[in-house]
């Protein structure tokens, strides 16, 4: 009976259109990988198509699509959605940066997404937000993907948000951004007893899936969290033990920090703004009472399992770095 069921929803799938929004990037690349397993039809949507063309060959060659649009512009969102049965919605700036501002992507730009979504009859919506989305939230960011998430319910009640803490995975800009730092003798920590429960972008990417194809999803809120809970110190270290580094890390006395990350915001690709700096003073980790992937049935992939199979670039001599 289980092996029919899959067929049949294996069935289902392959003749659906799914539109991701942002799904050139590091979400992106894993979830069309894991959605073109199951048959569908795939069109990535993203500002600029030559930088996601390497999606095309993650499926069956015509199953993936690669179109222009730019959620600031509702004309290009609706030719995206066009013909569309479910829509993910990735877009997502860590920084602001020209018109990529927090309230034009995570806001206007979700609530355009759902609204056409609800116009042209999409059947699911997927909205990633994050954990600490908040309207009352200290940084401007977690504001932003609050009001996000409200103005995709009101257009799409039936939408499900997911809020996953930092996901890591072999491109990532978290363990990788840690074992690059960890290159350097002194290594300065900023707030590094927030806790943080770091997710596997494969998890993130199968619980998409499900979303897709379980009818009991549409409308819930799930927070996606690891295997287990780190503070950001400790998930610097680890990241300099699995890449064989020995930097002196330094806690950054918290009446000085706002000061230095003051100064760093100003440099070219700052590797934090006084906005980061802000969501660096609560924990990011799952709330108890929140469904999450457990509830999926989906057992959380540990983060040490995963980060040797690629922070091993960062070892001295690679992969030919001795173990002991």
């Amino acid at each position: 009976m289980t092996l029919i069921i899959t067929v049949f929803l294996e069935n289902i799938m392959a003749q659906q259109l799914v539109t991701i929004f942002g799904g050139g990037g590091f979400v992106g690349t894993t979830l069309v990988e894991h959605l073109a397993k199951t048959g569908v039809r795939i069109r990535v949507a993203v500002r600029r198509p030559n930088s996601a063309m390497h999606v095309k060959p993650l499926g069956e060659v015509g199953q993936v699509q690669v179109v222009q649009a730019n959620l600031r512009d509702k004309d290009s969102v609706r030719a995206a959605i066009l013909g569309s049965d479910a829509v993910i919605n990735l877009v997502g700036v860590l920084a602001e940066a020209g018109g990529q501002k927090f309230n034009a992507i995570h806001e206007k730009g979700a609530k355009t997404v759902a609204r056409l979504c609800a116009e042209m009859k999409v059947k699911s919506l997927v909205h990633m937000s994050a954990l600490g989305a908040d309207v009352d939230s200290p940084s401007l960011y977690g504001q932003s993907k609050g009001r996000g998430e409200q103005a995709v319910l009101k257009a799409f009640p039936e939408a499900t948000i997911l809020r996953p803490s930092v996901i890591f995975g072999a491109q990532d800009q978290l363990f990788n951004r840690f074992a690059k730092l960890a290159k350097f003798p002194i290594v300065p920590v900023i707030s590094g007893g927030t806790k943080f429960q770091p997710v596997y972008v494969g998890d993130v990417a199968e619980v998409i899936v499900r979303a897709l194809r379980e009818d009991n999803m549409r409308g819930q809120t799930y927070e996606l969290g690891g295997a287990k809970i780190y503070s950001l110190r400790e998930m610097m270290e680890l990241a300099a033990k699995i890449a064989k580094l020995t930097p002196v890390f330094i806690d950054v006395p918290a009446f000085i920090a706002p000061l230095k990350v003051f100064f760093l915001s100003l440099l070219p690709n700052a590797p934090i703004t006084l906005d980061q700096y802000k969501m660096l003073q609560k924990d990011n980790v799952v709330s108890e009472d929140a469904l999450g992937l457990e509830d999926l049935g989906i057992e959380p992939t540990l983060a040490e399992v995963i980060l040797p199979t690629y922070l091993v670039q960062y070892r001295p001599k690679g992969q030919f770095t001795p173990e002991s």
